[in-house]
């Protein structure tokens, strides 16, 4: 059963080694967890229906599905759940079956004026889902029935999904045919197909199989104009591509239903590799050539020390830690060390030569292997389970979140020192410490992904967390922009970056997403207030 509250599956976790609560006493002060709100506590708070007791046969207006589809996963998501604080409720869900379901209640949506969410796997970060008070009564529209391979292309290698297909659900009807997708954000246990397109996504293996922009061959868009078809084409010059409108649209035009994918034959050979280098001016460097120099790896990832540090300590004991860190040590890898990760795909031929190439790169820079596959292959298996963590250090009284960007090289090694050294003192005035930590999820030939997480303590009360956060994020946000970062490079806009967009959009650029939207959905019913403000659109 899928949790109400928070993140996956209810008989999941990540475990903390019992030195955890130590550490973070140590890093940040000790803390102790807020109460939570029960489920039964939160469904009774539930209004009734603003469209009446679900008299269309789509309609359903159960309280407890509507608290299901009420909030996404961003921090304040989860301090909404977790309090039973949710404000806005939407007034009714729907699970469409087909895109002619989907059309239908767009046409009810005009003829009873409510708003329509288009909702995925329930994944955002970034406030895509949650619901804004106002006049009109808001529908969330649940893709999840919508989740079957429809065709496969063999000969093109194209495949056609319902747009509500969750990734472990794509990958298994993929790999039943003997290809692969390759698409795996760390969202991928439940975030879905039209979700990443509708969000601009990238995976963790985008080096070889690209990001979801690459991926995304064509599909078919519900919107109150009418439906828009993408047809598939290798490549085209007629004219701008209509893809790029739905790219990254999140939910403004209308609801994605089919999605066309590139796919790919199933690998031969796949494997993971952790390293550790010596400091973080090496690993960065390391970095940077092993993109420039286009070798083949399916991905690559650089913790910088803070993160190498964190990461370690909140993964294994203390006392088990330190005869492997002692072994680093002997071979010049001690305080200050970063972790670098590598992922090797393809033929068993390309995989060797890949290695090969990356070898005498790593070495170069003074990359240590130390149980290299051992340590790649525990990555690899629990790489879905790191959204987990929130849980476990909830439970200890602590906060967690995200944010991320992308930058050219020129940028990145500057950004993150700064950024890092703002977001560390956002909270002194406050007398709160903030401990933050970033590494490198994405590597370009031009630049670099830059994703930062950090930790804080809960106050003594929600409001006081939630405030701790805006705190956080407008710092953080800001530093984005100053230095010429995208405000997202893989969770998208929502509401919680639409204020800072245009920075990198400009007026002329918001105004033109204006018209593009209004053209399409002239009465704003669909999910206002994301990507653009409401006074924008």
């Amino acid at each position: 059963m899928r949790r109400w509250n928070g993140w996956g599956d209810e008989s999941a976790a990540m475990a903390l080694p019992g030195s955890a609560a130590a550490l973070l006493a140590e890093l940040l002060g000790p803390s102790a967890p807020l109460p939570d709100a029960g489920l039964a506590e939160v469904i009774a708070r539930v209004p009734e229906s603003r469209l009446g007791g679900g008299d269309h046969h789509l309609l359903e207006t159960d309280p407890e599905l509507r608290v299901r589809h009420a909030r996404g996963q961003s921090l304040p998501d989860w301090l909404a759940m977790r309090s039973g604080e949710f404000g806005v409720f939407p007034d009714a869900v729907a699970r469409p079956e087909s895109g002619e379901q989907v059309r239908e209640l767009l046409r009810l949506a005009a003829e009873r004026d409510f708003i329509v969410i288009p909702y995925g796997g329930g994944t955002s970060v970034a406030g895509h889902i949650t619901p804004a008070a106002g006049a009109r009564p808001v529908v969330t529209l649940a893709l999840t029935k919508m989740n079957r391979l429809l065709d496969l292309d063999e000969t093109s290698g194209i495949a056609t999904f319902g747009a509500g297909a969750r990734g472990p659900e794509v990958e298994a009807q993929l790999r039943a045919r003997g290809y692969t997708l390759g698409h795996f954000p760390q969202s991928w246990e439940l975030s879905t197909l039209g979700g990443w397109v509708a969000s601009r996504s990238s995976g963790q293996q985008s080096l070889r199989y690209g990001r979801i922009e690459q991926l995304f061959a064509g599909g078919r868009v519900e919107t109150p104009a009418g439906p828009l078809d993408l047809p598939t084409f290798p490549a085209s010059a007629a004219g701008p591509d209509l893809r790029e409108l739905v790219l990254g649209s999140e939910g403004r035009l209308g609801v994605i239903t089919e999605v066309r994918v590139r796919v790919s034959p199933l690998p031969e050979d796949e494997r993971f590799e952790t390293l550790f280098l010596p400091d973080w001016q090496r690993a960065f460097g390391c970095a940077r050539e092993l993109a420039r120099q286009r070798i083949g790896l399916s991905m690559l990832r650089v913790a910088n020390p803070a993160e190498t540090f964190t990461g370690l300590r909140l993964a294994v004991d203390e006392s088990q830690l330190g005869w492997f860190e002692r072994l680093l040590r002997l071979r010049g890898v001690g305080e200050g060390k970063c972790m670098l990760t590598l992922g090797y795909t393809g033929s068993t031929v390309a995989v060797a030569e890949t290695r090969r190439q990356a070898r005498r790169i790593l070495k170069r820079h003074g990359a240590v292997g130390l149980m290299a596959g051992k340590l790649g292959a525990k990555w690899a298996h629990g790489r879905f389970r790191y959204p987990y963590l929130r849980e476990a250090l909830w439970q200890l009284g602590y906060a967690v979140d995200t944010f991320e960007t992308a930058l050219d090289w020129s940028r990145v090694d500057g950004y993150i020192h700064d950024v890092e050294a703002r977001v560390a003192a956002a909270l002194a005035d406050h007398g709160e410490r903030v401990h933050v930590f970033t590494h490198l999820s994405h590597v370009y030939r031009q630049g670099s992904s830059a994703y930062t997480s950090y930790l804080y303590r809960v106050g003594d009360d929600y409001d006081t967390t939630l405030a701790r956060w805006r705190t956080v994020k407008a710092v953080a946000s800001q530093a984005i922009v100053d230095w010429g970062g995208t405000i997202s490079h893989q969770h998208g806009v929502g509401r919680d970056h639409a204020p800072y967009l245009a920075a990198e959009k400009g007026e002329l650029g918001l105004d033109a997403l204006a018209s593009l939207f209004h053209r399409f959905d002239p009465d704003g019913r669909m999910n206002p207030g994301v990507l653009l403000p409401e006074d924008r659109s």
